[in-house]
């Protein structure tokens, strides 16, 4: 029997006061399981009516469990055992905390980088079975994957229909392409969005093929759900999201801080469920995922934060901690994982209904997507000349107010003037890091060095994979962020099978097209492009303060 705990503290203890009474009024969690369309307005309708599946996945995955057992005992007879999995934004996230908290090892194909991609295709490639995940079956990002494990599987005389599996929604262009060409195929519950599909094929899937016990991850979900339906004041799904989003004034920056939780790497998962859902209509919760409590949003949280504390939900210290600190907002989170993604998911929604936003689209996701793909239409992968050089790294001021730059002309000044547009009472910075993700990954040290330089919160994600997280928030919630873009020719640029452009221009094209719709918007962004990956690299990391 799983077991949820949801303790808050300061501000969010009085927004738990404030608004649980009235959502336990409206039966709000009992409409919720029962999926009334009706819980976020008439203008949220349509679209909610079929995104609500998700609050029974315990009991309708079920068939999964089987069908993952019987395709994985395949696989394994012929010696396949290295999983791959080509996903973007919820579609890969939740497998890759389902597989890392379960000691289950699983490559995470995430990114339009040419390198990244590269180092994905040459490793155990005889030995791999690949996962394609896309709910619409016309994602860019994972259909240019598709197609390079396509190619490397038949240059190494791999029949590609026996090393993909398919994971799409029925009737998707993916699902009828992928059968009509021999390859298996899982189709997930439409009626799901994707930032809550953990719970079906999208995250059970490549899970259970990586060998984790999905079925238990479903009994742990499905001990809490009667819990999270309850119309009941101890509802701890109500809990936390009034702690999160009905702060008065609303602190619109949620710190996510794992303490101890046994789950590894929730605060990125839950990063996009938070910022997506959330991050419209000049409104929204940023999450913020901090490494430990050293770092400044949990230390010191400015006015505007709220802190979520990820514990074991048998952590004894607990109740100790709340009480010291009764002055802050803050929310102590407790436990196991299949309970906690639909304790979030349904605090989420709650979330929505306390914003007055509708939390289940996403409609400045395909802003960035479209100016991706406008520019690759006009060939241009790049955003221009650059307003100065500095040694093997590009400057560009992009958006803002005229002239923000000034005469910066060297990377730490160009820093310098671009955190001088941070609002120091509302403001945010987000880091985007269009490179590989795991042989750059000390540049993510920077996130806490800039929030001890700011003093305000600051977000650190890996291009572009945050597009499919923050970057909704980024241009639909309050407009008071600046961005820090941090790009790169790559060491070898690497082609696309049946496509016109390659990973190189397409990561580009991506990166100037999410900087130009955050220009429109009013923004500043910075972008500073590696011209030689290793000695840019350096001048960056030096002007970021990373030793």
């Amino acid at each position: 029997m799983s077991t949820l705990s949801v303790t808050a503290s300061g501000p969010a203890a009085d927004a738990v006061s404030q608004h649980v009474p009235g959502l336990v009024e409206a039966g709000f969690a009992s409409k919720l399981f029962a999926q009334d369309p009706t819980l976020w307005g008439s203008d949220a309708e349509s679209e909610s009516a079929k995104r609500l599946s998700w609050v029974g996945l315990p009991r309708s995955s079920r068939p999964l469990v089987g069908e993952i057992a019987a395709l994985r005992d395949d696989l394994m007879s012929d010696q396949v055992d290295h999983v791959v999995l080509c996903g973007m934004g919820g579609s890969s996230l939740a497998p890759e905390v389902i597989c890392a908290t379960a000691h289950k090892p699983l490559t995470v194909l995430d990114s339009s980088d040419p390198d990244y991609v590269r180092s994905a295709l040459t490793d155990r490639l005889d030995r791999t079975i690949v996962v394609v995940s896309s709910k619409s079956g016309s994602t860019v990002e994972t259909d240019s994957q598709r197609r390079a494990y396509e190619a490397a599987f038949r240059d190494a005389g791999i029949d590609p229909t026996t090393r993909i599996v398919v994971v799409t929604d029925p009737g998707s262009p993916l699902d009828q392409d992928a059968r009509e060409k021999g390859f298996r195929v899982v189709n997930a519950d439409p009626n799901v969005g994707g930032r809550y599909s953990a719970l079906t094929a999208f995250g059970l899937v490549p899970s259970g093929l990586a060998g984790v016990d999905v079925e238990a991850l479903l009994d742990d979900a499905e001990s809490v759900a009667d819990l999270l339906a309850a119309d009941d004041d101890g509802n701890p799904g109500l809990r936390l999201g009034a702690a999160i989003a009905g702060t008065d004034p609303l602190r619109d920056k949620l710190a996510l801080v794992d303490e101890g939780s046994g789950i590894v790497g929730f605060a990125d998962w839950a990063e996009q469920l938070i910022a997506e859902s959330t991050g419209k209509q000049g409104t929204g919760l940023l999450p913020v995922v901090v490494h430990d409590d050293a770092d400044p949003e949990v230390r010191v949280p400015a006015h505007d934060v709220t802190v979520a504390h990820l514990i074991d939900v048998d952590a004894d210290e607990s109740n100790a901690t709340v009480e010291g600190e009764s002055h802050r907002s803050a929310v102590w989170v407790g436990g196991s994982l299949g309970a906690q993604m639909l304790l979030w998911e349904v605090a989420t929604a709650a979330a929505g209904r306390l914003l007055g936003i509708n939390p289940f689209d996403q409609p400045d996701v395909e802003s960035a997507k479209a100016a991706a793909r406008e520019l690759l239409d006009q060939g241009i992968g790049s955003a221009g000349e650059p307003d100065a050089t500095d040694g093997d790294v590009q400057i560009r001021a992009i958006g803002g107010t005229d002239g923000w730059l000034g005469d910066a002309t060297t990377v730490p000044a160009a820093v310098d003037a671009l955190l001088a547009q941070l609002d120091p009472e509302q403001g945010y910075l987000a880091v985007m890091a269009y490179l590989d993700r795991l042989e750059d990954a000390p540049l993510a040290d920077c996130r806490r060095a800039l929030a001890l330089r700011t003093e305000r919160p600051t977000t650190f994600g890996w291009g572009p994979r945050f597009l499919h997280s923050t970057g909704q928030f980024h241009k639909g919630g309050p407009r008071v962020g600046v961005y820090l873009q941090i790009t790169a020719d790559p060491q070898e640029d690497l082609e696309i099978p049946g496509r016109d452009f390659t990973f190189g221009q397409f990561i580009a094209a991506q990166a100037a097209g999410d900087a130009g719709v955050l220009a429109d918007h009013g923004r500043p962004v910075l972008r500073l492009h590696l011209t030689d990956h290793a000695s840019g690299l350096a001048q960056v990391l030096a002007a970021l303060g990373v030793a």
